[in-house]
């Protein structure tokens, strides 16, 4: 076994295989051709005299030797990072952060500091990627992530969580809705509407269905179609079909004609996301977390209202 030649761009690779499980993903998070990644872990197999990946099967799984080996090469890497920051002595933050956002948070959340943490930290590469709340927490598990900008609480064991800001959730209804007559519909309301809703994988569709779910004796099936857009589900309300439940930093984007028209709070109880910043390893990283945290919540608390007494916090994960 040669050890001397493996090196530390192999075992990323290695690393970032077992994350994407599949070599064609791998190459693309890591920018470099398929060909040119293959050859690479296959070249660190030889040298270990191990194989890492059962490449018959799709997805890519890894084998039980190869369990063993990438879980010492995290450690590698982790300790790499740990010696270049001790080196850099760094007085501001700087270098590379690799930050997952779930999609119901990318289009509405990031655009409010993305800009600014550019420009107030001009040593930092930002590499961010759009990613459901369950990679999330398998890349961070996996050291491929640094923080991922989520709905939480996800209560994770070994998972860190700093909590920048509560997001209301309001209903969307078409037009001349009777329920828009009211200054605000209730959760036994909103039960009485068929829901169009995020799909399987989405935390704001088990946010949604666990406010809007019942007791009750089951009624037919509401929910007849999923999308992953939020524009999507708005301009099926707007056919007439339905209704849905927006984020508030969603509907701040529409109209004021149609705020005034189509959208209104829900009560009894009020729901509400909290949007937070998770992380795995808070002793790396830490000044690049800190600046994140600090300009995200400031400008979540300019963009948001404050939650009203007796808002009740949706769990994004179904038990």
């Amino acid at each position: 076994m040669d050890l001397e030649q493996v090196t530390l761009a192999q075992m990323r690779y290695a690393i970032a295989v077992e994350a994407a499980e599949s070599f064609r993903a791998a190459a693309s998070r890591c920018h470099v051709s398929q060909s040119g990644l293959s050859m690479q872990v296959r070249k660190l197999e030889d040298l270990l005299g191990v194989v890492l990946f059962d490449r018959s099967r799709k997805p890519v799984l890894v084998t039980p030797e190869g369990a063993a080996a990438l879980a010492q090469m995290r450690a590698v890497l982790r300790e790499t990072e740990r010696l270049g920051q001790i080196v850099a002595e760094e007085d501001e933050p700087s270098g590379r952060y690799r930050l997952g956002v779930i999609p119901t948070l990318s289009p509405t959340v990031l655009p409010l500091f993305l800009a600014d943490f550019v420009d107030a930290y001009p040593r930092v590469e930002l590499v961010i990627e759009e990613l459901k709340t369950e990679e999330i927490i398998a890349r961070l598990r996996a050291d491929t992530l640094d923080a991922g900008l989520a709905a939480t609480p996800l209560d994770v064991p070994g998972l860190a969580e700093e909590v920048l800001g509560l997001e209301g959730m309001l209903a969307y209804l078409p037009a001349g809705d009777p329920l828009l007559g009211g200054a605000a519909i209730s959760q036994r309301e909103l039960r009485g509407r068929e829901l169009w809703v995020m799909p399987e994988g989405h935390c704001f569709r088990s946010q949604v269905l666990a406010y809007c779910s019942t007791d009750a004796p089951p009624e037919p099936r509401r929910i007849h179609f999923e999308s992953g857009s939020f524009q999507t589900l708005i301009r099926l309300v707007d056919r007439g079909l339905g209704a849905t439940v927006l984020p508030a930093l969603v509907v701040a984007g529409l109209a004021t004609a149609t705020q005034r028209a189509q959208v209104r709070p829900l009560v009894d109880p009020t729901p509400v996301r909290e949007i937070g910043l998770v992380t795995a390893r808070a002793d790396l990283r830490r000044q690049v977390t800190s600046a994140l945290v600090g300009l995200a919540r400031r400008r979540l608390s300019e963009a948001l209202a404050p939650a009203p007494a007796g808002a009740v916090t949706l769990a994004p994960l179904a038990s």
